[in-house]
């Protein structure tokens, strides 16, 4: 599927990110393997099935959502959004400190400005 609409953004020249659960799946912080791909784009809106009730769904975002420079700083924050504050379980919190300790903190951190504050603190807390 992520090649699908690579190759879909490559032709039509539009930038994508995954989001919802699909960042979760692509982050390991859930096991679930989504029937629908949603992916935020600049391009147009729309949906593509792929056959045997799955499909891609693009939707358009405001260019703030498509600025990241870091590609695990991006999935963090769409997974923990898709989350929300109220419902992150400590393992996730725990996997994520884990995926963080990967990449440097100062590529993290210039994406920084881009993450609701709330995920921002988490993070910051994260590398303390």
């Amino acid at each position: 599927m992520d090649e699908i609409a690579n190759a879909i953004a490559k032709r039509d020249k539009a930038r994508i990110v995954p989001t919802g659960l699909h960042a979760l799946n692509r982050l390991g912080l859930s096991t679930q393997v989504p029937m629908n791909f949603v992916y935020l784009t600049d391009g147009t809106p729309r949906r593509i099935k792929t056959g045997k009730g799955k499909g891609i769904l693009f939707k358009h975002t405001a260019p703030k959502n498509l600025a990241f420079q870091n590609e695990l700083a991006m999935l963090i924050t769409f997974a923990l959004k898709e989350i929300t504050r109220e419902r992150v379980a400590q393992e996730q919190l725990d996997k994520i400190k884990s995926l963080l300790q990967q990449a440097p903190k100062e590529q993290i951190m210039n994406d920084a400005k881009l993450m609701p504050a709330w995920i921002k603190s988490l993070i910051m807390k994260m590398y303390e």
